[in-house]
Parts: structure tokens; sequence; C-alpha cells
């Protein structure tokens, strides 16, 4: 039954026993089959492959259906028939035309030595000769040198399959001289499927969550989830007369959540029960977690909770998480807000008093933004502060994001008077708007003078908008050719134009190549800068740049040095002396050499 051969008792691993032998039963290297079959069917086959991807993804595997279909003794093609002695060799690891090389343990240059001169003789049985050398990053300096000449121009009966895990170590020499494929991590669902097929032709009964487990445990690789199953079978006894794969058995052996644990978290989160939250915590900690992992089963299941709320039509897998439940009673932006705070939470784990402590601490953040009744967020009983709708939840996503950048607003105190209706937004606004400086006394508007009874409290003067000097786009120009700014401050000043200075609002265009520079801060530095020389910081509004109708300080620098390079090269083609040189002497200016004179050079 199952991997059992009758030899003995030996046992093949499911990784062997199941190993590709045809293009076509490789799972998810689509991109590379193609273009090895093409290559195979037109014959048109390069000297040297190097196949690149993490580990148990077909690296190997490929490199051999391909030395099978080079050597197929009914011919090059891209399905070998896999029956002929040579195909059966290739399987079992022994056919002498094909020399499989682990760089890892024959690193030195004598090794490669060997290589190249046995490359020179022609096959002992097949067609071509072909050379595999696994993690062809660890080859020493030396060796890749020596490698290079053959690589480059190796003999007509030689082809290189190269393969390596960390191609960024292959030098640059190495990768201009092969055909490079990278190999993709399998998702989920493709190893499910490959799992499911090889149990049932197995004949092993398996539970769906079971499968589930194992293929994210694979992490991409079918090698390493084949032989976690491998181990899964062991481990349940599933390869026995009615045994079966079990869902909890593979948790288990694994050391993974019980995702009902997590869904009783993630519950506790959004009733607000903080005496349950603390007792699920400690529930988890009676199998001793990897409380990191606990986070990344919260973080999945709250992506999986926000799919359900924003696109219900896409199904989405409960896996121990009352998922419809949760995304009913908790908003989608304070979703988005514990997915931050676990991811967050995740990082700072390790740098916690105990793993413990810092988990604790992620999860009663989250309990302090939970959804209330009424659409309000609030913290659990028992805190002394309310956090209030989305817009607390926002500014604590903000905080969480950002910490360093983004501070949350400070809210305005509510006036014992009827609130003002608030102004529309201003559409035209790109950048927040800068405060403008206080305008000084002399230039504010005439106010009556209080009668001295009257307390100065009762009878505010109102706020005057600063009216700041006016300005041209000349004026602009050498205003910001003067102001003391540098790095990226001065390359947005000297990449706007001027458009119009109106009261405290200064129009610049900017070119929509620059758009990266307007970032508040830099704004907010220029504004601080012209408020000297304006009078006042102004209210800073791009507008998109026409590149025929807007002068920049960067444009009218260069049209100067130009006009400046023109001058010097018409003053010295017109020198008496240099006439004489060209004419007499057969003399020639190198092109692009003629300089404007700068006195500052000499200084």
């Amino acid at each position: 039954m199952g991997a059992w051969q009758n030899t003995g008792m030996s046992y093949l691993v499911l990784a062997r026993k199941w190993r590709p032998k045809r293009f076509a039963e490789l799972v998810g290297q689509e991109h590379v089959v193609r273009a090895l079959t093409n290559a195979l069917e037109t014959g048109r086959v390069h000297h040297a492959f190097l196949f690149t991807g993490t580990r148990g993804v077909g690296k190997t595997t490929i490199a051999r259906i391909f030395a099978k279909s080079l050597n197929c003794e009914t011919g090059t093609s891209s399905d070998p028939c896999g029956e002929c002695e040579t195909c059966r060799a290739i399987d079992a690891g022994r056919y002498i035309d094909l020399l499989e090389i682990d760089a890892a343990s024959n690193t030195g240059v004598d090794d490669v030595r060997e290589l190249i001169d046995n490359a020179q003789y022609m096959p002992s049985r097949g067609r071509v000769k072909v050379y595999l050398i696994d993690e062809v990053h660890m080859l020493s300096k030396s060796a890749f040198n020596a490698l290079l000449k053959t690589l480059e121009e190796p003999p007509g009966h030689v082809k290189f399959l190269l393969a390596t895990t960390d191609p960024q170590k292959l030098p640059v020499t190495v990768l201009s001289r092969c055909l490079q494929f990278n190999l993709k991590r399998l998702d989920e669902q493709q190893i499910q499927g490959q799992m499911t097929r090889i149990l049932e032709a197995e004949g092993i009964a398996v539970e769906a969550g079971a499968i589930r487990q194992l293929s994210k445990a694979a992490d991409g690789s079918l090698r390493d989830g084949l032989s976690l199953l491998d181990q899964a079978i062991a481990y349940t006894g599933a390869g026995g007369e009615g045994g079966a794969l079990g869902d909890a058995a593979v948790a288990t052996m694994l050391g993974s959540v019980d995702r009902t644990r997590v869904g009783a978290l993630l519950s506790a989160l959004a009733d607000g029960n903080g005496s349950a939250l603390l007792a699920d915590v400690a529930t988890l900690a009676e199998f001793s977690p990897d409380w990191g992992g606990v986070l990344d089963a919260v973080s999945e299941a709250l992506h999986r909770i926000q799919v359900r709320q924003l696109v219900p039509e896409v199904s989405v897998e409960s896996d121990g998480v009352d998922v419809d439940a949760i995304a009913s009673v908790v908003r989608p932006e304070v979703v988005q807000l514990w997915y931050q705070m676990a991811l967050n939470g995740r990082r700072d784990v390790g740098l916690a008093p105990s793993p413990r402590a810092g988990f604790e601490m992620t999860v009663l953040r989250m309990l302090a933004f939970r959804p209330a009744e009424g659409g309000a967020a609030a913290p659990a009983a028992g805190t002394s502060n309310r956090a209030s709708g989305p817009a607390a939840a926002r500014a604590a996503l903000a905080a969480q994001a950002a910490p360093d950048t983004a501070p949350a607003p400070r809210a305005a105190s509510p006036s014992p008077q009827a609130a003002p209706t608030p102004a529309p937004p201003r559409a035209v606004v790109e950048t927040p708007a800068v405060r403008p400086a206080p305008e000084p006394a002399r230039a504010a508007p005439p106010v009556e003078p209080l009668p001295a009874a009257m307390p100065r409290a009762e009878a505010p003067a109102p706020a005057a908008t600063p009216k700041l000097r006016t300005l041209d786009a000349h004026q602009w120009l050498d205003l910001v050719a003067d102001l003391p700014l540098r790095g990226p401050v001065r390359e947005l000043a000297a990449s706007a134009a001027f458009v119009s200075l109106d009261g405290a609002v200064l129009r610049l265009a900017l070119p929509e190549a620059d758009e990266h520079l307007k970032a508040p801060i830099m704004v907010h530095q220029l504004c601080e800068a012209l408020a000297g020389p304006l009078g006042g910081a102004p209210q800073i509004r791009f507008e998109t740049a026409a590149a025929s109708e807007t002068v920049t300080l960067h444009e009218r620098n260069a049209r100067e040095r130009d006009a400046r390079q023109a001058n010097a090269e018409a003053s010295f083609m017109s020198d008496p002396d240099v006439q004489r040189l060209m004419s007499q002497q057969g003399a020639r200016v190198v092109p692009d050499s003629i300089r404007p004179f700068e006195e500052r050079g000499f200084q």
C-alpha cells in the first residue's frame, strides 16, 4: 500500500515516488515548460540554461526531463518516451551522460577543471552530454573563472544546466552566458491539488482542513509539502488500514494554532469583552504557541472578514472563524485598523519583555478601538478614554501606520453657541494649506478702540487675512534664486513657475514629471522660507504646468548657461591666434571642449 515497495519493505518517499517524469506532469511552471518545449521542437536549444527559484519548485526535475528529451532513444522531442533504457536510467539517476554535480560540496577550482577536461570527450551512450550543476552559486570565484570559457563556447555535444536558489551571488559574466528561467513559488491551491491527487492514488483518506494546513506550511515548495505529507501519514497512521489524515492531528503535528481559538479571540474583540479576550490568550498559552504565528493567523482571518465585507460576492473560507458574524458587527475601517495592529504587533513581539506579553499588548490595543452600539468606536469597559466613531479609528490607524510622521489631529473645543455650518471643501487645493504668518500690526485694518469699561475678550478683533507684497513672474525667479534653500525644497522652488499671487494665495505651476516634489513637508518649508520676503507665509496651490507658458528657475538658468556657452565659443573661434593656428598649422578644436570662463573657478 502507498509508497511501500516490494524490495525488502524499502520505502520510497512521496517526493521521489511522485517526481514528475514528463513536462506535462509539472505543476505551476508553465512559462518554463513552454519555452523549453518550443526550443526542443524547433531544434534551437541553447548550450547553457540557468534555473532559479526557491527550494522544491522543480529546478532539478526540469533539468532531468530536459536531459531525457535530448537523449531519448526515440529521438529528440519535448515528450520523451519514458520507457527506453536511457529514460529509465535518467529517472533512476544512473545515466552516465547526465552528470549531476553538487556545487555546495564541490566548490573548488580543481573540481571544475576536472569537469572541463571531461567535457571535451564525446558522450558514452547518448547524443548529448548534460552537466547539471546544482546550487551553482556556491562555486568559488576561481572555479567560476575556470568555468567561464567552456560555458561560453562548449563543445557541440555538451549542454549546461545550472540551478540555484540565490542568483544574486552569481557573477554577471555567468548570467550573461545563460538563458535564465525563474521558477515560481507554488500557491496553496496548486499544492493542495497535487496532494489530493497523490492521496487519492495512494488510497489514503484525508480531511480538507488537513490538506489546507499542510499546503500552507509548505510555503510555496511542493517538495517540502510532500515531505510534510509523509510526516503526517506517519504521525497519524493514515497509511494503515482504516487510518485517515485528520485535521486536528495535523494541527498538533505542525504545532499550528487551533483556528477556533483565533475565532474566539476575534469574537471577544468584537464584543468588547476584555475578560474573555484574556481568558482566550491564557488558553492559547497552555499550548506554548508561536505568538507571532498566532498574529499571522489573526491577520489572515481579518483579511477574510474584510473581503466578505467589501466584496461579498467572493467566497471565503471560514476556517474556524465565524466570518459572517464578525463582518456584520465590526465596521470595515476598524477591521483595517486591527489588521495594521496585527502586522505591527508581529514585528514587535520579539522586542517585548516576553512574546506572550507582546501578543497581549497587541490584542489589548485592538480592544481599545472596538465598535460600540450606534456606530461609535469605544474602548472596552474599564478604560477611561472613549474614541468616537470612524474618525477615531482613522486617526488611530494613521498613528499605527506612521507613528513618527502622522500625529492625530487635535479636535477643536465645542462652542457653547450653535456650531457654524462647515465650509465646503476647496477642490483646487492640492496640498495642505499652511497657516499664514501673523501680519505686522501696521498692516492690519484700523479697528475702533474699545471702551475702557468693556473687557477685551467680549469684543475680539476680527482676524485679518494678510496681504502679501506684489509679485510677478520675473520677480518670482529672482526671489527663488536668493532663497537660502537646499536639497528637495530648493528643487521644488526651482521647478515651479509663478502663476499669480492673490492676497495670501500663491499659485504655482509644476510640471507633471515633478509632482513628487510637492510633499507636504516640502511645501511647508517653502512657505516658511517665503514668509520673510513676502511679509507673511502664503498658501500655496499648485496647477499643472504647460511647458510653453511657464518659465522656471531651472529653465532660466539653462538659457543663461547656453548663452554663456555660445558667447564663449564665438569669442574663442574669433580669436586671431586661434584662427592662425587652424589655418596655418592645421589645428582642430576638440568638440565640446570649450567652456565659458567662470571667475569662481579661480578663487
